[in-house]
């Protein structure tokens, strides 16, 4: 089976479905990410994509694509330009389940993200696709102004009680984006909302979806 991820930023991929893309991985299946926005500094950029692909080897990533769309103003990109790029990706890996960032989150990058994968996600272009979940993003999807339209209401649950070790050591990998506790995006904060979306269905970890599309 053919696994996709959009992360609007690098470590987004770890931050909501590392331990599930993990899980993916070690059950034989083949996981894409893709990275859709870069920073302008090079040195910077080429640390930080080292960085992902470091992590992505922990995880299993089969292939990893970098989009380098502007970071924190992908919003002044066309829009063509952006569903263009992200349509390009799904032809590449004709992905049969996806995941996307949650359309709720506080950043404009991940909304427009979540926008333009929906879009390059359309049956027309993905035949083969068999489902589409919206993940969580720590410091994004719980800090966004608390309004129906934003809530970020998980209805589906991945077990990660055996993989979360292996989403602590990615993320320990992204050491330009990693935080001390009690930031969320700190190891300390990754393993305690694994542990409360754990207990959600009585499992030790887990990482926790929105439903978006499913085929039966």
């Amino acid at each position: 089976m053919k696994i996709l991820i959009f992360a609007p930023h690098n470590d987004d991929e770890v931050l909501g479905a590392g331990g599930t893309l993990s899980r993916f991985a070690d059950q034989g299946n083949d996981v894409f990410v893709c990275e859709v926005t870069s920073g302008e500094n090079k040195v910077i950029v080429d640390k930080i994509k080292s960085e992902a692909l470091k992590a992505h080897a922990i995880i299993g990533v089969k292939q990893t694509f970098f989009l380098d769309l502007p970071v924190v103003a992908i919003n002044q990109v066309p829009v063509s330009e952006i569903n263009e790029k992200m349509l390009e990706i799904v032809k590449i890996v004709d992905p049969e389940i996806a995941f996307i960032p949650h359309k709720g989150d506080i950043h404009t990058d991940h909304v427009e993200v979540a926008k333009s994968a929906m879009v390059a996600l359309r049956p027309v272009s993905a035949p083969n696709l068999k489902a589409i979940y919206a993940y969580e993003t720590l410091s994004e999807t719980e800090w966004n102004i608390p309004s129906v339209e934003n809530v970020f209401i998980p209805n589906v649950w991945s077990d990660i009680s055996n993989y979360l070790d292996i989403k602590l050591q990615a993320m320990n990998c992204y050491q330009t984006q990693i935080k001390e506790f009690p930031h969320p995006r700190s190891l300390e904060a990754i393993e305690a909302l694994a542990k409360y979306r754990g207990s959600n269905i009585c499992v030790k970890y887990a990482e926790s979806f929105m439903l978006i599309r499913s085929l039966l």
